[in-house]
């Protein structure tokens, strides 16, 4: 990961550590980047650059800041207005944009937001491209054979305008309901669009394609995306769907690129009985290419046990999306995701899409003709403790021979009972020590004898 840029964006509180002059430099460096090597290529047309943003009150200043520097350096900006990450993705692909850009902090609060870039095909942008603008941020651009203090202006007819592109987000949204293969007459379905990015999408898309829909959290405001709403906090979307007798309930997070289920009876379902019931259904098809579904070191120790029986192949990546649909890629696998719900379905889009998941998952319940809670009853979540201990130097810490036993003597221990992960925080000074036993008293004391050691080898940074 880079200085400013980590696995999901450049993501910060507004005006704090992420800045109008961060935005404006960004922009200032995509606009000529894509321009010049378009020149280079002995084409003359301005790059164009889509743009979409969350409902964050910080989320205009953002845009307008990068409009300026995108403009400025000769870009034609195209607004998508208020929308979702994976329309901003799916967008940049299917109109041959140069890249596209989502202003979002994702599930964090109001305050925090970030900028998500996205390459031509519709994908994460490149850490080549990436690396490059945080040299430029930092005054240290080397490029073409020169250093640049300052990438130029465009003069006169170069300099870039914008285009209102509104129509694009609508093409998205029809895309959508043109993947619905049934109809959802009579299904009564919940929808939480944490105020968030969702709010104006997903009812509009449900009510296309037959159901009757009931939403929550759809009254944005600009300080209450995923207050107490969304994915990151279903709890309100569980009591709803009780409450009205719904058959179903979806919840998505700020940037609707991720999405949890309710089943009819109130219960959570998560990213990981998602890729279950998701993988089973494809399976039985014969739709699951290599016949693997990609995760994280993060799915649940039950996740794999299920697989197992079902005689479904998994892989393990590192914890982000983003590897999940690297390894996809480079595997050609066609399903794969996260336990938060971050689920990527590669047929039909190329980055985690909340909407689009919870369609799929409509699907298999009209398919099978069977309730939510009946599709995941065989799946057996194991239970989880998970330990965050901040310490001086996560190498050394991992490294620690001692440390090293204590985790292996705990594997030994569950055997094929459970499981133990430790690994490094990405972005903060922390092990994170995480078991999954049969039950929550054996994670609880697995999880405390490596922590323990940890602590009694000093590498415990004081708080």
């Amino acid at each position: 990961m880079g200085k400013y840029f980590g696995t999901d964006g450049f993501r910060g509180e507004a005006n704090e550590t992420l800045t109008a002059d961060h935005a404006y430099q960004v922009g200032r460096f995509l606009g000529w980047y894509f321009g010049e090597m378009k020149r280079r290529a002995g084409d003359e047309r301005p790059p164009r650059i889509v743009i979409g943003k969350d409902t964050r009150r910080s989320s205009y200043m953002f845009e307008y800041s990068l409009v300026s520097g995108l403009v400025a350096s000769g870009a034609d900006a195209y607004l998508l207005h208020v929308t979702t990450t994976p329309s901003v993705a799916y967008i940049a692909r299917v109109d041959g944009f140069e890249c596209g850009i989502m202003i979002s902090a994702s599930h964090n609060p109001y305050y925090d937001n970030g900028i998500k870039l996205i390459n031509g095909q519709g994908e994460k942008m490149e850490e080549s491209v990436i690396s490059l603008v945080e040299d430029y941020l930092d005054g240290r651009l080397v490029l073409f054979g020169k250093k640049w203090d300052q990438v130029p202006f465009a003069k006169r007819d170069r300099i870039g305008r914008t285009v209102d592109y509104v129509s694009g987000r609508n093409r998205y949204i029809g895309y959508l309901i043109s993947l619905g293969l049934y109809s959802f007459k009579g299904v009564k379905v919940g929808l939480d669009c944490a105020n968030g990015s969702a709010w104006n999408i997903a009812k509009s898309v449900f009510d296309a394609l037959g159901a009757k829909t009931y939403v929550i959290n759809a009254e944005p405001n600009g300080t209450n995306i995923n207050l107490d709403a969304g994915s990151t906090h279903i709890g309100g979307l569980q009591k709803f769907v009780v409450e009205n007798g719904l058959d179903v309930g979806f919840a998505y997070d700020g940037d609707a690129d991720r999405c949890l289920c309710v089943d009819e009876k109130g219960q959570v379902v998560s990213g990981d009985h998602i890729l279950y019931v998701y993988g089973r259904y494809m399976k039985d098809r014969g739709k699951l290419t290599n016949n693997t579904v990609v995760t994280t070191v993060m799915s649940n120790f039950g996740l794999y046990k299920a697989f197992d029986e079902l005689g479904i192949d998994y892989a393990k990546t590192a914890v982000g999306d983003k590897y999940v649909y690297e390894y996809m890629m480079t595997n050609g696998c066609r399903l794969g995701g996260e336990q938060s719900g971050h689920i990527i379905f590669s047929k039909y889009a190329s980055t985690g899409d909340g909407i689009l998941t919870s369609l799929k998952m409509m699907e298999v319940m009209m398919a099978r003709k069977q309730p939510m809670s009946e599709l995941t009853r065989e799946l057996k979540i194991y239970p989880q403790v998970l330990k965050n201990v901040r310490v001086r130097d996560k190498a050394a810490a991992q490294a620690d021979e001692a440390v090293r036993e204590a985790v292996q003597e705990v594997a030994d221990a569950l055997g094929d009972t459970g499981r133990i992960l430790v690994r490094e925080s990405g972005t903060e000074p922390l092990i994170r020590v995480m078991v999954e036993a049969e039950s929550e008293e054996q994670c609880h004391a697995y999880v405390d004898r490596v922590v323990d050691v940890i602590r009694a080898r000093g590498h415990e940074l004081a708080q």
